[in-house]
């Protein structure tokens, strides 16, 4: 799969993004309907090439308010004794490492201190961040655009746990990574930055 999105996706989340900018900023009925439309006409191109419906994309943008900026994703790289962790997936049975969403008031590296702890059973402490990347999250399709922060992080306690979202959990040594990954959620040079972090504590956070 592409790093980059289709031009029918880049073309809709930009629509979007100008259009939830101009509501933000309208002061009359005018640019709020001229606004509206944009926002529709996103929602069309965005249905018309997935399979998502209409309605649905529109619920979804509504619920954005503010000035529209990348949400932010963030990963947590924990190993033991020379293997990463990492989970897997029960909403389509593929491999990531834990993490997710930041929520709003979280500060970045303690929301994937939580995350590891709520999606896989262990306690860790982040130590230093391997990389910000730009991710587009292109499949399974997602309609808004991100950034995802990848912490590597020291295991301090606790074991092995699935939860509501993960239904396993284990350590895989670089040439043990399983073929599936889960989306976008983790991707192959994520996977490897944290390799070679871990091998060289003194190379540079990487960044797109």
């Amino acid at each position: 799969m592409s790093d980059h999105p289709p031009k029918w996706l880049t073309w809709g989340r930009e629509i979007e993004a100008l259009s939830q900018n101009g509501l933000h900023y309208a002061n009359n009925d005018f640019d709020h309907q001229r606004f509206s439309r944009l926002l529709e006409i996103s929602a069309e191109i965005i249905a018309g090439h997935s399979n998502l419906s209409q309605d649905d994309i529109l619920r979804a943008y509504l619920a954005q308010n503010g000035y529209a900026t990348p949400k932010v994703d963030v990963r947590a790289a924990v190993f033991q004794q020379g293997k990463l962790l990492l989970v897997r997936e029960s909403a389509d049975n593929g491999w990531t490492m834990p993490g997710g969403w930041a929520d709003v008031g979280n500060v970045p590296s303690e929301a994937a201190e939580r995350e590891t702890w709520e999606e896989a059973g262990f306690h860790v402490k982040s130590r230093r961040l391997v990389g910000v990347y730009d991710a587009n999250r292109t499949g399974p399709l997602e309609l808004f655009h991100a950034y995802k922060l990848v912490f590597l992080c020291d295991l301090v306690g606790g074991e092995a746990a699935t939860s509501i979202e993960t239904n396993a959990v284990a350590f895989f040594g670089p040439d043990e990574i399983p073929s599936r990954l889960s989306g976008e959620r983790t991707r192959p040079r994520h996977i490897a930055d944290a390799f070679a972090v871990l091998a060289d504590p003194s190379r540079p956070t990487v960044f797109d």
